[in-house]
């Protein structure tokens, strides 16, 4: 017998565990459908094989102003930019075309069709009478995330105040001096005293900075990060987070092998089997066979709890818990 690489072939085996085709086996096709998406996300959620750690990477985005003709070369980075009718600010960032990218608007908010003018170059642009503005990540505060992320773990955090590692430059920075002076001979250093030193910073950083506090919802798909954005991330920087991601059955086939998953979604469809036949229940067919829809529908709950008492001793990862 072949072994299930694919959903057909899935439900084929489903169906043959069950009876066919020496037995009828009344489920819709689409009914089969959706119990093997019920067994399928129930597997991702709790079956410690269902999930895989993963690193997910999002490159920060500014906000766009767009012209109504292409001169957005001629304004200059860094340069501040004014709106003519409501006196709003911004910061040039990059520029591309009919767009002008920022990190945010520092204060005000441009109007569709106002001239803008650049406090360094002089040049005049007007703004777009329609999607003239694009809000980027640093106004909005978060940054979107696939729906195949089951779980966030932390955001990496590049830096903090024990290290004074921040974007605008690495001179001061204390591990680079502490690497500069105490260990220009990597011969001769003492690898005792730079353990322990690493260890202390990083525990002072974790005492003054801490991680940095996120937040996010599975139903949004988006993660907020609680800091300062404007003095934290630049318009390019990458922001890293940990993260669980489902796996994908449709990349990794070797999931509808698996035997929780066969045994779940075969309890699932017969429990289906059941619900249909039970509308039936004692009705003779000919040669004396009578229905008996309700029984199916019983020894199917019995098994679906038996296997869910499973997965939660045998399969499910432990809770982790936060101390402090």
């Amino acid at each position: 017998m072949a072994v299930p690489t694919t959903r057909s072939t899935f439900i084929d085996y489903v169906k043959r565990r069950l009876g066919h085709p020496v037995t009828e086996i009344n489920v819709d096709e689409l009914q089969m459908e959706d119990r093997i998406d019920d067994a399928m996300r129930f597997w991702q959620e709790y079956h410690f094989d269902g999930v895989e750690r993963t690193y997910v990477k999002h490159q920060v985005t500014g906000s766009k102003l767009k012209l109504t003709t292409n001169i957005a070369e001629s304004f200059q980075k860094n340069e501040t930019i004014t709106g003519g009718t409501s006196g709003a600010t911004a910061v040039v960032d990059s520029v591309s075309g009919q767009f002008i990218t920022v990190e945010q608007i520092k204060s005000g908010t441009f109007q569709a069709s106002e001239q803008i003018t650049g406090s360094e170059t002089g040049t005049v642009g007007t703004l777009h009478a329609t999607n003239h503005y694009e809000e980027g990540d640093i106004e909005k505060g978060y940054i979107p995330i696939g729906n195949n992320i089951l779980g966030i773990t932390r955001v990496f955090n590049f830096g903090g105040a024990a290290t004074n590692n921040t974007r605008d430059g690495q001179l001061f920075d204390l591990m680079y001096q502490f690497r500069m002076n105490d260990l220009y001979n990597l011969m001769g250093a003492d690898m005792v005293y730079y353990t322990v030193v690493q260890s202390h910073l990083t525990t002072l950083e974790k005492l003054l900075a801490g991680e940095r506090q996120i937040r996010w919802n599975r139903k949004t798909d988006k993660l907020y990060i609680d800091t300062d954005w404007d003095k934290t991330y630049n318009v390019g920087d990458y922001i890293v987070a940990e993260a669980m991601a489902i796996l994908d059955p449709a990349t990794y086939t070797e999931v509808y092998d698996d035997m929780f998953l066969k045994k779940y979604g075969t309890a699932l469809i017969k429990r289906q089997w059941g619900e249909n036949m039970k509308k039936f229940q004692g009705i003779q067919m000919p040669g004396g066979v009578t229905l008996n829809g309700d029984q199916i529908f019983q020894e199917a709950m019995q098994e679906i709890t038996q296997i869910e008492e499973e997965m939660q001793k045998k399969y499910e990862l432990p809770p982790q818990f936060m101390i402090g």
